[in-house]
């Protein structure tokens, strides 16, 4: 059963997070969430597409191209896109799945579920606990 559930309270003991959707723009959550992450001692790999480095970090072009299985992937991108990615996240493997605000739709919760993945409905920012106005 999918809920909006709180975060695991093992979040700061999960050192290794994947954010799908991270960007360069530092207005835009998704780079907001890496160093939000970054702050508070995460290993983060940023997955875009397009670019090649965040934040100073390597960036990866998809989740199947990160070096190792992240115990976390915060997700920062729209769910048509999302639901496209899932299976790929499926594969790679993650203890939990941040569906960040606007990233969550029925469809994706129904696909995430089949595929097995724990599904959390949360601001991943907040859940380190910052502020995304402080970044």
């Amino acid at each position: 059963m999918l809920a909006e559930l709180k975060p695991s309270r093992d979040v700061f003991r999960m050192k290794t997070v994947a954010v799908i959707g991270a960007s360069n723009n530092r207005s835009k959550f998704g780079n907001k969430a890496v160093r939000a992450f970054v702050k508070t001692g995460h290993k983060v790999f940023p997955v875009h597409p397009a670019q090649t480095e965040i934040e100073g970090l390597p960036c990866y072009k998809s989740i199947g191209d990160v070096p190792e299985r992240p115990n976390l992937v915060s997700v920062y991108v729209g769910p048509e896109i999302l639901v496209k990615l899932l299976p790929d996240i499926a594969a790679k493997g993650c203890d939990e799945l941040w569906l960040n605000p606007g990233t969550e739709t029925p469809e994706v919760f129904a696909r995430a579920l089949e595929l097995g993945l724990k599904t959390l409905q949360t601001c991943s920012i907040l859940a380190v606990g910052i502020s995304p106005s402080s970044l």
